[in-house]
């Protein structure tokens, strides 16, 4: 969906005597490019993106494989099944729930539920014990904290010394965790049966991450938005292959801002010198939440036009006091926030060349300037009666026709 479509869905964006207030504070994400990166769950947060105005670039850096019909997954179901389990551990209400879709599509849920149900059985939070409960079982303990540290030092604290323990994998997530977690029983003293629900294959279309790396280079991507470590790794990966990490880095860690889910998923970004951000609660509509505080007034700025009108500029969008917010195409929408660099000053059409269209729109002579042009009368046709403020001067350039400040 188009981000003229998510705001042309939702009429209220600009009811009431304050449409420029309005639109931002219902739609915060106006105007905002951001790349959904995620597979698992993919859908949701790019619903949650686009319902705050924010127009979404779903590309998925990996491919995530359930393993229902995977060698790996049946043999350690059977392994949970040879000898009865002292403790099992639910870390994902999506991974235990495939856990056990699987072993009943094989004729084993009867014989596993049972062994289940006589293992003390430990939840990492709300959804893995809705999980559990919804397969007729019960957990004997649940993380306030949904954290597998607080998990760990629960079964520590119980005794694990030669105790035979299943661990549905954490791995869709977080697959560092489940190393740590795993090592630190196995270290106790434990019997491990590690529980692989998922694993990672490459991203069905290769050529979109290529592209989605050249946006984020560009600067066509406000945010970059993260659910997994491996899929933070995978992105850098593919940057890495085309020779463009270094301009990637440089992007995220200044005009790109990278979201992710929580603190695990975003070592990866950190390692390399990339400020993430993410929320308390590594919940999609918290990390959506956080992206809503943390971008606008990263990209935002307001011009006064005069004393009862302001223009604000806000990614692809502008929107003028008392109208309704305009949704530029990229070279428009860049033209503009050039102007904005400096309203009222003039900007020749050799430096939008080669600030807005960068090395290829430089060094052509007459055919690129031609291009400002078209691109410019574009502007002027999307701002409609606002057209005015994109001044021409003759000979040597544009300006905004606001007053410096």
């Amino acid at each position: 969906m188009a981000l003229a479509e998510a705001i042309e869905s939702t009429p209220s964006a600009t009811d009431g005597p304050n449409p420029t207030s309005t639109v931002f504070e219902e739609f915060p994400l106006t105007g905002c490019v951001v790349a959904v990166t995620a597979d698992r769950r993919r859908d949701d947060l790019a619903s949650l993106l686009r319902r705050r105005g924010a127009k979404v670039i779903e590309t998925p850096t990996l491919r995530l494989v359930p393993l229902d019909d995977d060698a790996a997954l049946r043999k350690a179901t059977n392994e949970c099944l040879i000898a009865q389990l002292d403790y099992a551990v639910a870390t994902t209400g999506s991974g235990w729930r495939g856990w056990m879709s699987a072993a009943e599509s094989w004729g084993l849920g009867e014989e596993l539920n049972r062994v289940l149900g006589n293992a003390v059985l430990v939840s990492r939070g709300p959804k893995a014990t809705g999980a559990v409960r919804a397969s007729g079982l019960r957990e004997s303990y649940s993380a306030p904290s949904e954290s597998c540290d607080e998990l760990l030092a629960y079964l520590l604290d119980l005794g694990v010394k030669g105790k035979r323990i299943a661990v549905q994998q954490y791995g869709v997530e977080n697959p560092a965790e489940d190393t740590r977690f795993v090592t630190a029983l196995r270290e106790a003293g434990a019997i491990v049966v590690d529980i692989p629900v998922y694993r990672w294959g490459p991203p069905s279309d290769r050529a979109a991450v290529r592209r989605l790396v050249d946006a984020i280079v560009r600067r066509e991507v406000h945010a970059v938005s993260f659910t997994s470590a491996p899929g933070v790794t995978a992105l850098l990966e593919a940057a890495a292959v085309t020779g463009a990490l270094d301009q990637l880095l440089i992007a995220l860690r200044t005009d790109v801002t990278a979201v992710c889910v929580g603190p695990v998923c975003a070592r990866p970004l950190e390692a390399l010198d990339v400020r993430a951000v993410w929320p308390d609660r590594a919940r999609l509509g918290a990390m959506v939440a956080t992206l809503c505080s943390v971008l606008p007034p990263k990209i935002r700025n307001e011009f006064p036009i005069d004393e009862h009108r302001t223009l604000t500029l806000q990614g692809l969008a502008a929107v003028v006091t008392g109208a309704e917010p305009v949704l530029l195409a990229p070279l428009p929408a860049a033209v503009l926030a050039e102007l904005g660099r400096r309203p009222g000053w003039v900007v020749s059409r050799a430096d939008l060349l080669r600030r807005v269209w960068g090395p290829r729109g430089a060094g052509s002579g007459g055919r690129d300037e031609h291009a400002v042009e078209a691109t410019v009368a574009r502007l002027r046709t999307a701002l409609g009666p606002d057209a005015s403020l994109v001044k021409t001067v003759t000979k040597r350039g544009y300006r905004l026709a606001i007053d410096p400040a």
